[in-house]
């Protein structure tokens, strides 16, 4: 079923949670978001196998080995979140978007505002970073 948004659309707690128009809403999000990331990765290709490595001076070449790096590490960190973002439709998919996937409770629009592949509410990720600080302390 297609659902046009309003081209001003913003989801807000007074609606009813995870209506049609919500939904088609995060579903376009992280549509836009996926598709940025992987322009960016094949931006990011194809200027990697344009540069050239051979620089005379050892300063530049070290310079550009370090530019190399860091984006390579930056596409590694949007890979990983590319994979979030596939979950994150699945669920809009299946219908658990939206929803924590501890209490089964409303994650909250202005979490998903924040955070669109959210998969705990503010309470569950606040006792998992809560257990996760204090085994790191054991």
């Amino acid at each position: 079923m297609k659902i046009d948004l309003p081209p001003d659309y913003q989801p807000s707690e007074q609606e009813e949670f995870m209506n049609p128009l919500q939904v088609e809403f995060f579903r376009q999000q992280l549509l836009t978001w996926r598709d940025q990331l992987i322009g960016d990765a094949e931006h990011t290709l194809h200027a990697l196998q344009s540069d050239n490595l051979a620089q005379p001076d050892w300063t530049d070449r070290a310079s550009m080995e370090t530019d190399r790096a860091l984006e390579l590490r930056t596409r590694d960190r949007a890979r990983k979140l590319i994979v979030k973002i596939n979950e994150a439709l699945t669920r809009v998919e299946d219908g658990s978007y939206g929803y924590c996937e501890e209490t089964a409770q409303p994650i909250g629009i202005r979490r998903l505002m924040a955070r669109p592949i959210a998969t705990l509410s503010i309470e569950a990720q606040e006792r998992h970073e809560r257990m996760e600080r204090s085994h790191r302390d054991e």
